[in-house]
């Protein structure tokens, strides 16, 4: 179980740094920015994002709306009811990995960005 983990979150991790690469190379290009500084800006932008996400999904309140909400639930809510232990603790284990996977896309940008000296 623990090695079928580990191997969803390398795809995950290889999956999200490749397309921010592919993405952040090509909107460089168009910039005329450097390599190094276009991957990192990237990086930063992705796991900023990526924290700010986990943030709003930990913090969701212990309510939840009642029936289907659909394309367009906002209207016409049925009402409220107090969300389960296990949609708690999926909503806080989808947080530390949104955090963490967060984290790590920013230290990868600090290592990418020649500004900054780690050595």
């Amino acid at each position: 179980m623990l090695r079928a983990a580990a191997r969803r979150i390398v795809v995950l991790l290889v999956g999200l740094i490749a397309a921010t690469a592919v993405v952040s190379l090509a909107l460089g290009a168009v910039a005329g920015a450097s390599v190094d500084r276009s991957l990192s800006l990237g990086f930063y932008i992705v796991g900023s994002f990526l924290l700010i996400g986990g943030f709003f999904v930990g913090n969701r309140g212990p309510l939840r709306s009642i029936g289907d909400q659909g394309l367009f639930g906002f209207w016409g809510r049925k009402g409220v009811r107090p969300a389960s232990s296990t949609e708690r603790r999926e909503e806080m284990n989808a947080s530390v990995v949104y955090i963490l996977v967060g984290l790590f896309v920013l230290v990868l940008g600090i290592v990418v960005d020649n500004r900054v000296r780690l050595y």
